[in-house]
């Protein structure tokens, strides 16, 4: 039996508004390793938005090589990792002829074929193509072949989608294409796996909402969801990377699972268990798997308060988390109130008013007889209708600069 990890959407380097996230990347990356040592993991799947943006820092950088290394316990155990939407194509798999010396295999273009040959360090390739590499492992006799799909465009595809249906032959072309390598490869003698960084749905079932935290894969130019009936009957598990929340799309015929990412990116993501996905796997047999939360780095809570002295007594009791906190109020939230809770809490990264309807509250909305005022009038009617109050004078000023030079253009 070979045991795997799964894991995916690192995003290193990755900020919540002002607020680093470098250290708690750096904790839940060595929890990561750590759980890869405890469980004794042959091989690691890693799933795709690698950094968070196309020219992550010099920071981010080292962190993953640095990760990766203890990860690949010094080139012995083989890591697999694709790129996501997040990720530059070019910066991504720019190591990899030094990368594969340590077992570390980067695959983000689909006209890319990894070489085939034996590692110093026993490692050894198969097969390959693109979109595909068959590994064998020197403690292990059954080879393992691995499905290779990093996000994709057209653009990257190097293909036209034509104007009609823009998905469906985006469906269609990667579905052939992951079809032509099961058939060619992926047979009962060895285990057959597939790593992909998109969003996956059952055919006929609404897809849930993409994280705040995430660049949407939109229609433009991409796959808006490709179906789990397009990865391939032989293929025994697929692991996902794009979705941020621990969950499988499908369990039968195929798992198709979504690890999560290591830590809450974004509040929609608060209370969420982040895990990484040990996958249990044999020739010809059905697979078992199991997550394993991950408990490093600071959680993510959205609170509501009416009172400060709740306020203070909460922020009090949960030191180490973000907070996103909306405060019920009559008016405005004063300034020393404002003052007494950012002061409690050093995690603090929304305060948002929430301003009970005073009297008369329902007859602010704009109608249409409204249009023919002036646009600052206008602007106080909207802001009023939305907040429960007036804007402030230095709001007013900057909305004023903002007419002045739409009119000046």
């Amino acid at each position: 039996m070979i045991k795997i990890l799964h894991t995916a959407d690192w995003h290193l380097g990755k900020r919540l508004q002002d607020f680093p996230r470098m250290e708690e990347q750096k904790l839940v990356l060595e929890e990561i390793i750590q759980v890869a040592d405890d469980q004794s993991i042959d091989l690691v799947l890693l799933a795709g938005d690698i950094f968070d943006s196309f020219n992550p820092s010099h920071e981010a950088v080292e962190l993953l090589y640095k990760t990766l290394r203890r990860l690949s316990k010094n080139g012995e155990r083989p890591i697999i990792a694709i790129s996501g939407n997040h990720d530059s194509t070019q910066f991504v798999e720019a190591p990899d002829p030094l990368a594969r010396e340590m077992g570390i295999f980067f695959y983000s273009r689909y006209d890319s074929i990894i070489p085939v040959g034996k590692l110093d360090n026993g490692i050894e390739v198969l097969n390959s193509e693109s979109g595909f590499l068959e590994l064998k492992l020197p403690k292990h006799n059954d080879p393992i072949r691995i499905i290779l799909a990093p996000y994709a465009n057209e653009v990257l595809l190097k293909t036209y989608l034509g104007e009609e249906d823009r998905e469906a032959e985006m469906r269609n072309i990667l579905a052939k294409k992951w079809r032509s390598i099961a058939d060619k490869y992926c047979d009962q003698n060895g285990i057959n796996l597939f790593t992909g960084h998109f969003f996956f749905v059952k055919e006929g079932e609404k897809p849930e909402a993409e994280p705040e935290s995430e660049r949407p894969i939109l229609h433009v130019g991409g796959a808006q969801a490709l179906y789990t009936s397009n990865i391939p009957s032989e293929i025994q598990y697929a692991a996902l990377g794009h979705l941020h929340r621990y969950h499988a799309v499908s369990k039968s015929p195929v798992p198709v699972v979504y690890s999560s990412s290591p830590l809450a990116y974004s509040f929609s993501e608060a209370d969420q268990e982040k895990r990484v996905v040990i996958i249990h796997a044999e020739p010809n047999k059905d697979i078992t798997y199991e997550a394993i939360p991950l408990k490093k780095g600071r959680p993510l809570f959205r609170k509501r308060f009416e009172n400060l002295e709740d306020t203070l007594a909460w922020l009090e009791e949960n030191p180490y988390c973000f907070v996103e906190i909306t405060f019920a109020t009559e008016h405005a939230i004063d300034a020393d109130t404002r003052k007494a809770i950012i002061k409690a809490h050093d995690g603090i990264v929304n305060l948002i008013p929430e301003i009970l309807n005073p009297k008369g509250q329902e007859s602010l909305s704009l109608k249409v007889e409204d249009l023919g005022k002036d646009m600052v009038t206008l602007f106080n009617m909207y802001y009023k209708s939305e907040k429960g109050q007036e804007p402030n004078a230095e709001l007013i000023d900057i909305f004023k600069e903002v007419i002045s030079q739409n009119e000046d253009l």
